[in-house]
């Protein structure tokens, strides 16, 4: 293929359009459910609410016997949620109800408590009582049978609150997409070990672990493989081993004497999709395949390795899981907070704080360092400044995209 830098829309797309097996599915407990996505469509196993229900606490009446003000109806009973009254009210008659309890047979009217005047065993309406008033009907927010949930979409809290209240307590989901991670370098140990000379500790593989949960995965610690092909033909065929759907790898993704990583999975029979992306931090990306496994080969300098996996392995693990909106644009609209240089033709991911100004819009203003091996100016950040390319200079206060990191 020739030696080009290949842009950042068209290698997601790539990256979207790899080959994906069938749908694996799991029935999951409710609980355990958020963040993940759903296999198939949810439908209502009840009618919410069940029948109908007051909106508010007052009294429950027949409209035609309070059309004007003064009307004096007789206290018949109460109805409060989870404990409706047994019977009907008749002509004259008011019920005492509160708010979600159900309305009364004969009765099509409630009258909030600060519009009436008890005395005894009698209340006084002092507005005109208006049919259907702070009532809501029975399948106000659903029915039994109703499509509610579409597969594919992604739980949040309100998406489990309606599965939950439409009486579902485990959910068929998606399998989460097992992602197999294996660092490379002869420089790397593992935190907490004694470090030579010329080693580094690894923090690639649990920051990339970590995105893989967040983005509903499994991750599966390959450990580390030396610099040498027998070490990493090890972990690569470890990762056929243990079934993953995507294998990461992390470092030597360049073409040093020593980035031996490509030629390795090459070796072990990998069909390379590309390797280069017009982009900073992280041009040299591997994506290829293996059979039915997806391989991502990102960058070892961390920054790089954590917005590529951001910008292309969660999207990959989402449409693994079905999700349609996998690769959608994540982006917003926000101020520059400080100025910036007329930028090349690769597109830049500035790392940046994200705030807001006196008026409530949201400014977002650049490290001043930008350099990829630095971890502390990417734990300070919550947001990436994206530069397309070739983008002329920028002014403080004038509009950009940002993506959130947190």
């Amino acid at each position: 293929m020739p030696d080009k830098l290949l842009p950042v829309e068209a290698a997601l797309a790539r990256v979207l359009a790899a080959p994906r097996g069938p749908l694996r599915r799991e029935v999951v407990p409710l609980s355990q459910a958020y963040g993940r996505t759903l296999a198939a469509d949810l439908a209502a196993r009840r009618t919410q609410p069940p029948k109908a229900v007051s909106a508010m606490d007052g009294y429950a009446l027949r409209a035609e016997d309070a059309r004007a003000p003064g009307a004096r109806l007789t206290i018949i009973g109460e109805s409060a949620a989870g404990r409706g009254l047994v019977g009907r009210i008749g002509a004259g008659e008011a019920v005492r109800i509160f708010t979600g309890a159900p309305v009364p047979e004969g009765a099509d009217s409630i009258v909030i408590q600060e519009d009436t005047e008890i005395d005894g065993t009698s209340v006084a309406i002092k507005v005109p009582a208006k049919p259907q008033a702070y009532i809501r009907p029975a399948g106000l927010d659903f029915r039994e049978g109703e499509v509610l949930l579409r597969a594919g979409t992604r739980l949040g809290a309100a998406e489990i609150a309606l599965a939950a209240a439409t009486n579902h307590a485990e959910l068929e989901l998606a399998a989460k997409p097992r992602v197999a991670i294996l660092a490379t370098g002869d420089e790397l140990v593992m935190p907490g070990s004694e470090l030579g000379p010329d080693q580094i500790v690894a923090s690639n593989p649990f920051a990339i672990a970590a995105l893989v949960e967040q983005a509903s995965g499994a991750p599966i610690d390959l450990g580390i493989a030396t610099d040498d092909f027998p070490a990493l033909e090890r972990g690569i065929e470890q990762a056929g081993r243990e079934k993953a759907d995507v294998l990461v790898t992390l470092g030597g993704a360049s073409v040093g004497e020593h980035d031996l990583v490509q030629s390795a999975l090459t070796r072990r029979g990998m069909q390379l999709g590309f390797w280069r992306i017009a982009m900073r931090p992280g041009k040299p990306l591997i994506h290829g395949s293996m059979g039915a496994m997806s391989i991502l080969g990102l960058p070892g300098n961390p920054v790089s390795s954590i917005v590529c996996a951001i910008l292309f392995l969660v999207p990959l693990i989402r449409h693994l899981q079905g999700d349609p909106d996998a690769g959608a644009a994540q982006d917003e609209p926000a101020i520059l907070g400080a100025d910036l240089s007329a930028n090349d033709g690769r597109k830049d991911y500035l790392r940046g704080r994200l705030t807001r100004d006196a008026d409530g819009r949201p400014v977002a203003t650049p490290a001043a360092r930008q350099d990829s091996s630095m971890l502390r100016v990417l734990a300070d950040s919550n947001c990436l400044i994206i530069r397309e390319p070739h983008a002329p200079s920028a002014r403080a206060g004038e509009g950009c995209r940002v993506l959130r990191m947190t």
